[in-house]
């Protein structure tokens, strides 16, 4: 095993990341910054690549639980932490910025919520409730499980939405097959909440899927 420290310093993941900055290091490097030290008579950057590689990439690692992490051999429930704490640092980013981010496409919408959704296993239905300049005023998660005009109720959807005197609201649910093409039930669901809409005139902008490196959207697709 050789040490990082005998590595030239534009090689090392830290000294490299001060220098040229974040987005110039691999993934593996970034973990190997979090893990700071190795494992099992490894170097950090042999650690962090194994650990890719069994939990299948950032996506993988990030759903793993924290007893899937712990039996990686070696690493201890200090550095299982740190992994934790980064990416629930991460969404925590993500939420923060939302108030402030204007939802006034489809793209934006997909942008904000795969990394929130991606990693789920069963569907999810959420409303953004939105003012007048289309920034957020609250997420709302309505159901869980695969919708049916029994869980996406119209008064469900439109409770909060006259609560907070919201301008419009986008509809967003999740697909954990990866593929976003809505179904029947989908498209029906939506123009139901779209007439319900228009009789509560709360802008009902758009009812939007989000798969697996892509989305499909009601507006653009003409459905609303």
């Amino acid at each position: 095993m050789k040490k990082i420290k005998s590595w030239p310093k534009d090689e090392r993941p830290r000294e490299r990341l001060i220098k040229f900055g974040p987005e110039s290091l691999s993934d593996a490097q970034l973990l190997a910054i979090i893990l700071s030290t190795g494992v099992n008579n490894k170097n950090v950057l042999e650690a962090a690549i194994e650990l890719l590689d069994k939990f299948g990439g950032l996506k993988g690692l990030r759903e793993a639980s924290i007893n899937e992490l712990k039996s990686f051999k070696g690493l201890g429930i200090a550095k299982v932490a740190q992994i934790k704490a980064a990416f629930e640092l991460g969404k925590r980013v993500l939420a923060e910025t939302a108030t402030e981010q204007i939802f006034n496409s489809a793209q934006t919408v997909y942008n904000y919520f795969f990394p929130k959704l991606s990693s789920l296993k069963k569907e999810v239905f959420i409303t953004l409730l939105l003012d007048t300049k289309l920034k957020l005023i609250k997420e709302v998660r309505v159901s869980e499980g695969i919708l049916n005009q029994a869980l996406v109720h119209p008064r469900e959807i439109f409770k909060e939405a006259v609560k907070e005197s919201a301008y419009a609201l986008i509809l967003v649910h999740n697909h954990p097959s990866g593929d976003s093409t809505p179904s029947e039930q989908d498209i029906a669901i939506t123009k139901k909440l779209k007439k319900a809409s228009e009789i509560l005139e709360i802008n009902l902008l758009d009812h939007i899927i989000i798969g697996s490196g892509e989305y499909f959207s009601m507006k653009e697709k003409g459905i609303i």
